[in-house]
């Protein structure tokens, strides 16, 4: 995709405060001193079989990019593929029930959406949040000295994979669901109250991929030390049999040498690498400030509140993994 975003004419107006130049999770764009929008969309084939969970998952994965920008979700578009020759609407239904559990959860409101026939089931939001003109997040605001602090355990691309597989149960999917369907309301709202530098959510291009986001858009190096990021519980025994999506291969491939691993093995690089869906927030923010962050998110009782790694200087290497 950055190919080809590279190719487009970059949109360029007063009031655009987060475009396509960074990476970040969501555009931001003004409409008075006071108030500017924050706008993003995401949408996916099921990951699990209940299409009431799945509903779940896809809005609150959705709805987290505004909250990684520092926003509030006001208002969600359903965004929706469906066999409706092949499937019957009432697993539609649960779908967009689990869904608008989430966003009314968030304290937004679904105003509406749009459907397609489609080959295999695919649901989403397109969501519009708020934020200070002044006081949004991007991932470009890492500062050298920074700590990493990171809100979600990982391991939910590899649990799926593993049910999809049969290596597993789904039934042992509980707490990968638990963790991809809670809201990352109550990180943004610690953040918001201690002040953070640089924020992204963990999705699709891993823990890696996206701390390297926070690197490159920040000219800063990330260090990552894999002991200290949490894990789900059996992750690295399906990743083991073999269980990782392809989005770890395409992002090792993406970084090339601006990833360096220091002594740690290829099994949990890959892990770390692998695709995650609705994770949790990774913040960058002052040594001085990490302390009252953490506390803050313990209170605000996030699913982990576990300090990752350090910014350092700017060199070759954008993350290294130690």
């Amino acid at each position: 995709m950055a190919q080809v975003l590279r190719q487009l004419e970059r949109p360029s107006h007063p009031d655009l405060l987060v475009g396509t130049d960074t990476l970040d999770d969501a555009g931001v764009f003004r409409l008075t001193d006071e108030i500017a929008l924050v706008l993003t969309t995401d949408f996916f084939p099921p990951l699990v079989d209940d299409p009431y969970e799945f509903g779940r998952i896809a809005a609150a994965n959705a709805l987290s990019d505004v909250y990684a920008m520092g926003g509030e979700p006001l208002t969600a578009m359903n965004l929706v593929g469906f066999p409706d020759e092949e499937l019957g609407f009432e697993i539609l239904g649960e779908i967009l029930k689990g869904g608008g559990e989430r966003v009314k959860e968030s304290g937004a409101v679904v105003v509406g959406g749009h459907s397609v026939r489609d080959t295999e089931i695919k649901f989403g939001l397109a969501v519009t949040g708020r934020v200070h003109p002044e006081r949004f997040w991007t991932n470009a605001g890492a500062r050298v000295g920074d700590k990493l602090v990171l809100t979600k355990p990982i391991g939910s691309g590899v649990l799926t994979s593993a049910a999809k597989m049969n290596k597993m149960p789904a039934a042992d999917l509980d707490e990968a669901i638990h963790v991809m369907t809670t809201l990352n309301r109550s990180g943004r709202d610690a953040g918001v109250e201690v002040g953070i530098h640089a924020c992204t959510d963990i999705t699709g291009f891993g823990l890696i991929g996206h701390a390297f986001e926070i690197a490159d858009g920040s000219d800063v190096t990330v260090v990552l030390e894999a002991s200290r990021i949490p894990l789900m519980k059996r992750t690295l025994e399906m990743a083991g049999k073999g269980a990782l999506t392809r989005a770890w291969q395409s992002t090792r491939r993406h970084l090339g040498d601006k990833l360096a691993l220091d002594g740690v093995d290829d099994l949990r690089a890959n892990v770390l690498l692998d695709a995650q869906t609705s994770g949790g927030l990774l913040f960058s923010v002052a040594p001085e400030q990490c302390d009252a962050l953490v506390a803050k998110l313990e209170t605000a009782g996030t699913l982990c509140h576990a300090v990752v790694g350090e910014v350092h200087e700017p060199g070759p290497v954008r993350v290294r993994l130690i």
